[in-house]
């Protein structure tokens, strides 16, 4: 109990939620248009079965991921003789999820600035079980990058558990506020996106440790974080004292349906 009351935990709980938070709006946003397709009666519960599946998968995820790096520490023969380091699980573990998070992260600045706006595809009629499986389908491979920034940033996996509920149960009743927000702001997204690129490369550092055995303490990346976010800050203070454009980033929607006389020709 005391580990998840000292100030690296409760930093990391705070760091952690508000970049769920932020990198969870294409989340929000995909979620948002298959709910598009729903009756209003049907919106509400399958939001709480979105809310609460969320928070299921990414905790089976955390637990089973988090147990591994904690518990991997055996070294992989043929790792060792292929390559002469005693690389073990946890290594190979943060190898690849830095390098998974690199590439995602890249890709995904790349759509924001360069990419071409995304389509969710025609809006079809669907079954309500249909369209849930299809949430918590496209919910699971988001929270890819949530879970892998989870343990990246933080060493205890209870304080990832309640990182993940928090900002799970926040997108839940602030979901369309945030998404307004951070579209007001893209810098935050965009910031939220260079921290992502620290974190890819703090978990592939690690996870080359037997090669170079040296270590990038987390309270670096807290620091750099928490100054450009400050930064950050004095930037949305001074660009609204004078009403300055801000850029728009490209964001996944659904294309206009066309008018029922178009569609009569």
């Amino acid at each position: 109990m005391s580990e998840l009351l000292s100030v690296d935990a409760l930093i990391s709980l705070l760091t952690l939620a508000t970049l769920e938070i932020v990198l969870g709006i294409d989340n929000v946003i995909f979620v948002s248009i298959l709910m598009g397709r729903m009756s209003d009666a049907e919106k509400l519960k399958a939001r709480r079965i979105w809310m609460f599946g969320g928070i299921a998968i990414r905790v089976c995820l955390l637990m089973a991921i988090g147990w591994l790096v904690n518990n991997g520490n055996r070294e992989i023969e043929f790792l060792k003789n292929l390559t002469g380091y005693g690389f073990t699980l946890r290594n190979v573990i943060m190898f690849v999820g830095g390098i998974f998070l690199l590439y995602k992260t890249v890709k995904e600045i790349h759509h924001k600035l360069e990419g071409e706006e995304e389509s969710a595809g025609e809006a079809k009629k669907a079954s309500f079980g249909t369209l849930i499986t299809q949430i918590l389908i496209v919910d699971t491979v988001f929270s890819f990058d949530s879970i892998i920034t989870a343990v990246g940033l933080a060493k205890i996996v209870t304080v990832m558990i309640i990182a993940v509920i928090i900002a799970m149960i926040v997108m839940f009743f602030f979901a369309d506020r945030i998404s307004v927000f951070i579209h007001k702001h893209p810098t935050l997204k965009m910031l939220a996106l260079s921290f992502l690129l620290m974190v890819g490369f703090s978990l592939f550092f690690e996870g080359l440790e037997p090669v170079h055995g040296s270590h990038i303490d987390k309270g670096y990346i807290y620091f750099a974080m928490a100054f450009s976010f400050g930064v950050e800050l004095m930037n949305m203070w001074m660009r609204k004292k004078e009403k300055r454009r801000v850029v728009k980033l490209n964001e996944p929607q659904l294309p206009e349906s066309k008018p029922e006389s178009d569609m009569a020709h």
